[in-house]
């Protein structure tokens, strides 16, 4: 399994903290260090089966600095991954990548539904 965080951000903290309480086994990477690439991204939103626009990190100040609240939904698929994959800060995290299983963002109930802890 595959945990991608940027280890500044609280949430990705949280998210951690409840791995390692969970006993979960994992491979750190570091987001801004080794951003996903665009055929990550691609082969996960697919996967995910979320709409490109769940990948990106919205309460970012690279986002708002950038105004992609409104020019996303005049991007293509192409161009949002081609953005997505150029910073790390720009993609939402924590991500879990187990398997064919993406998980976004840290909510508590989500992860313990994925983790099959419910």
């Amino acid at each position: 399994m595959l945990f991608i965080e940027y280890p500044k951000c609280t949430t990705c903290q949280k998210a951690k903290k409840w791995l390692e309480a969970h006993g979960a086994e994992y491979t750190d990477r570091h987001i801004k260090e080794e951003p996903p690439t665009y055929e990550e991204l691609k082969t996960w939103a697919e996967q995910s089966g979320l709409p490109l626009k769940k990948f990106f990190n919205t309460s970012g100040m690279l986002y708002r600095n950038m105004q992609l609240k409104e020019k996303l939904p005049a991007m293509t698929e192409e161009e949002q991954l081609r953005l997505l994959s150029s910073d790390g800060m720009l993609v939402k995290r924590p991500i879990i990548v187990d398997g064919d299983r993406i998980l976004l963002g840290f909510r508590e109930a989500e992860w313990q539904k994925f983790f099959s802890l419910t």
